[in-house]
């Protein structure tokens, strides 16, 4: 794994459509926007905030986490004129020994059902099999989150199966927990 590709320099990723890239401080009202709405985060392990100074903090902690390099956290753009945070996608627990990392992602609700997740995974499962040389890609799922799922299959991932009572979800409890995945020999072919 190459990790410097990803914790040297925030890279900015891009497709026709899109591009990923750091969120800034100037993003505030729309990190607030995706924050403040708790559908966006039904089934996601992330406590919805509603509190603008809160927010504000959390875009702080985007690059504190980037610094330990434990995550990552890109903004989703439109292209070629990214100034709309669409959304935000991240990669974390980038595990060298395996060899593996563990997506996530979540948009604003105004920009839901227009295939910008899926663009949006496709872009950062490129980048990191192609630069980052990862070998596993894996996503975490709650079973009710159909949209989720349907991005995940829409880019070649396969469900592995679910884990039963597996973890604490902040706000949810103990969840079951679908696990999809995708490997680089899945995408290469």
């Amino acid at each position: 794994m190459n990790i410097e590709a990803v914790f040297e320099q925030l890279p900015n990723l891009k497709s026709e459509g899109f591009v990923l890239k750091k969120i800034e401080d100037y993003h505030l009202e729309e990190v607030f926007e995706i924050y403040n709405n708790d559908k966006v985060f039904e089934y996601c392990g992330i406590i919805p905030k509603h509190n603008k100074d809160t927010v504000k903090n959390m875009i702080g902690h985007f690059e504190r986490d980037f610094n330990k390099r434990s995550r990552v956290k890109w903004g989703i753009f439109a292209s070629p004129k990214p100034d709309r945070l669409l959304g935000i996608i991240e990669a974390a627990d980038f595990n060298q020994k395996v060899n593996a990392v563990t997506i996530g992602y979540f948009l604003s609700e105004a920009h839901w059902g227009k295939g910008i997740a899926s663009e949006a995974v496709k872009i950062l499962i490129d980048f990191l099999f192609m630069d980052v040389n990862v070998n596993r890609i894996q996503a975490e799922v709650m079973p009710l989150n159909e949209t989720s799922k349907k991005v995940l299959l829409k880019n070649g991932f396969i469900k592995e199966g679910t884990l039963r009572q597996a973890t604490l979800w902040a706000g949810k409890g103990i969840i079951d927990l679908e696990i999809y995945s995708i490997l680089k020999e899945d995408y290469v072919e």
